[in-house]
């Protein structure tokens, strides 16, 4: 039983979407996830996708990527991205499957591990934040907290985070994200969002402030789903 995590699968089985116009990684990326899945997890695994799962606009299409994700092997839980416009509402999309579980001011769990996440935003110091992004980060803010005190009204200790955006600015400075994080001693922080990232690009990585933060764009590694546990 391991636990992978992999974000921005950015399928687009029902629309007119190539990803391939952002580099020629991206040509047949579909099946490139899907045989390396295939191949690594196995029914008893869990893998985390970390948002933007399809380019579909609405529920009755993306359904389609949903059961592409279904068919493969293991359980998955999954967070919304910026792109998920086909997400509907979360009583509705927790009873499509019984191996995908959708977060939304809720949490799953994974062993004695408690799964929580939200989307994310961008952070006040970014280049691109505006004065209309306050209340989305806001209310950000409190759907993590809301998944967050879920899991530890539940008992456990030990938590791991999906977000799709990354929980900081470029300049890699605290965030209210980064300090939540602290705040309820969580362990591992998987992210996703940026694309053409590089081994050398700046992105908050590694152990800070005793949390673990795990960037799983699915260009970055290579489209495989990534070990976490």
């Amino acid at each position: 039983m391991a636990l992978y995590a992999i974000a921005d699968l950015h399928l687009a089985l029902s629309t007119d979407k190539p990803m391939d116009i952002f580099g020629e990684n991206w040509y047949k990326h579909d099946e490139k996830i899907k045989e390396n899945w295939i191949n690594k997890v196995t029914k008893d695994d869990t893998v985390l996708i970390a948002g933007d799962i399809s380019w579909s606009m609405k529920m009755e299409e993306g359904v389609n990527e949903l059961q592409w994700i279904h068919e493969l092997p293991g359980k998955k839980i999954i967070s919304k991205g910026n792109h998920d416009y086909w997400w509907a509402s979360i009583s509705k999309l927790n009873k499509l499957y019984e191996d995908i579980s959708f977060i939304q001011n809720n949490f799953f769990t994974y062993k004695d591990y408690a799964i929580c996440g939200t989307r994310g935003w961008i952070c006040p110091g970014s280049y691109n934040f505006k004065e209309k992004d306050e209340k989305i980060y806001a209310r950000e803010q409190i759907r993590l907290r809301l998944s967050l005190d879920e899991a530890k009204k539940a008992g456990y200790e030990k938590i791991i985070c999906m977000m799709h955006y990354p929980p900081t600015n470029e300049k890699l400075e605290s965030s209210a994200f980064t300090e939540i994080f602290k705040e309820y001693n969580i362990e591992k922080v998987i992210y996703g969002h940026i694309h053409g990232a590089s081994k050398n690009s700046k992105l908050l990585r590694g152990d800070i402030d005793g949390v673990q933060y795990i960037f799983t764009a699915c260009d970055y590694i290579d489209f495989d789903p990534l070990i976490i546990l």
